[in-house]
């Protein structure tokens, strides 16, 4: 008798499969044969089994495929470094280079207001103190030519929407060639003039120098805070480090480096964190670039830019405030996850700020560099690459125009800076 019998029929094998398999039901394909409505009920029965063990195959298999993340979260009671805080005073300085193309712009917008809303709104918004900021070596510079443009006058428009009528208030602008026009619009007439002013002052401030000494100044912290408390011990020199922002004034960050044992925080509570007493003074330098009255703040991780326009806070004067911080750590696993970057090293774009890397900073970089080559010039309030200068519309007339339908794009995300920069590992 030979070992293997090989079944005369495929009839046979399938009557052989089905009484002897231990799959439950296929048994009854065999036994129910004279009754064609039973076999047929369980032939139904059995491929609708089969069908449901295959979908169920196929959601496992694409869930493993799609790496989906773990969240494991865990509570640790143990001394942390206390974040880097920035605050501003909100008073930009009026440098003595530009300070004549400043008065001559806040007539400007004084003019402006009058055409727009009458005599009644002309009362004067503008108090020039004389403190103007000197720059040693720089005098010669204030004949360099710059004249402020009048192609750039606010203008009240009207217009019919769904049978009513819609006033706005704006700006036109042009390209190079006066060929492409689009005006500059706002529903609200003070957001316009804001806006209209901040244009104009870019265009002023691009008459200074990349780097600029303000060490001389004669404002000092002292001037702004009255009393810094840092776990019931007092602020030393070494403690802050002070910059200059060109819309939020004079600045300090505290703990910029995160290096120095003082500043780990061993206990929770109000007593044993940062405390600070501040003067905020109203000298009205430039007020038409910033209505809040107060201080910005700004809580960072340290080493890092502080990008006070998109993560700062106001706090209005007058009162206590207490803030509360809770820190929320995030690891991102990289690869087949998603995208990120552990120090920047491995990202395309070129990093024009000097610190660790951030999205913010990367962002602001990219769009920098795609300015400079699409605009031949360089957005005031970023940093500039190698060789490139700031936009004046003097020398570019037509960078408005340029300027403000890159941003559109990219607020719209339809710039590939955000493709080109990824978040941080962590």
């Amino acid at each position: 008798e030979g070992l293997i019998e090989f079944y005369g029929s495929f009839g046979e094998m399938f009557q052989f499969f089905c009484q002897n398999s231990t799959i439950h039901g296929t048994v009854r394909l065999v036994c129910s044969a004279r009754n064609r409505l039973k076999t047929a009920f369980w032939t139904l029965l059995l491929l609708a089994s089969f069908g449901m063990l295959y979908w169920q195959f196929a959601l496992m298999f694409s869930q493993y495929w799609a790496y989906p993340v773990v969240l494991t979260m865990s509570i640790h009671s143990e001394p942390k470094m206390f974040p880097a805080i920035t605050i501003c005073n909100l008073d930009p300085y009026r440098f003595e280079l530009v300070s004549e193309h400043l008065v001559q712009l806040d007539r400007m917008a004084e003019e402006s207001i009058t055409f727009l809303y009458g005599a009644n709104a002309s009362a004067r918004l503008f108090h020039v103190n004389d403190g103007s900021v000197r720059v040693q070596g720089l005098a010669n510079l204030s004949t360099s030519g710059f004249k402020l443009s009048q192609n750039f006058s606010l203008l009240r428009m009207s217009d019919l929407r769904s049978g009513k009528k819609h006033s706005s208030v704006g700006f036109r602008l042009c390209n190079s060639t006066g060929g492409n026009c689009f005006y500059k619009t706002y529903s609200s007439g003070m957001d316009a003039i804001l806006e209209w002013y901040r244009f104009h002052y870019m265009n002023i401030m691009s008459q200074l120098p990349v780097i600029v000494n303000i060490s001389q100044h004669e404002e000092h912290i002292e001037d702004m805070v009255y009393s810094c408390q840092y776990d019931g011990e007092p602020c030393r020199p070494s403690d802050y480090v002070h910059f200059h922002h060109p819309v939020f004034g004079s600045c300090y960050t505290f703990n910029s480096k995160g290096t120095d044992p003082f500043w780990t925080a061993t206990k929770p509570g109000i007593p044993y964190g940062l405390s600070l007493i501040l003067r905020a003074e109203q000298k009205d330098h430039i007020p038409l670039l910033s209505t809040v009255a107060g201080v910005k703040v700004m809580i960072h991780n340290h080493n890092q830019t502080p990008f006070l326009e998109h993560e700062g806070f106001d706090i209005r004067p007058g009162i206590a405030t207490t803030i509360g911080i809770r820190q929320d750590e995030v690891n991102r696993l990289g690869g087949n996850y998603g995208k990120c970057t552990t120090d920047g090293d491995d990202v395309d774009v070129q990093l024009l700020y000097n610190n660790s890397y951030t999205l913010q900073a990367c962002l602001h970089s990219c769009f920098q560099h795609i300015m400079v080559q699409e605009c031949g010039c360089g957005y005031y309030y970023y940093p500039l690459p190698a060789g490139a200068h700031y936009c004046d519309y003097n020398k570019q007339p037509a960078w408005g125009h340029c300027f403000y339908q890159l941003y559109n794009r990219l607020r719209n995300h339809h710039l590939n800076c955000f493709e080109q920069c990824p978040k941080p590992c962590r």
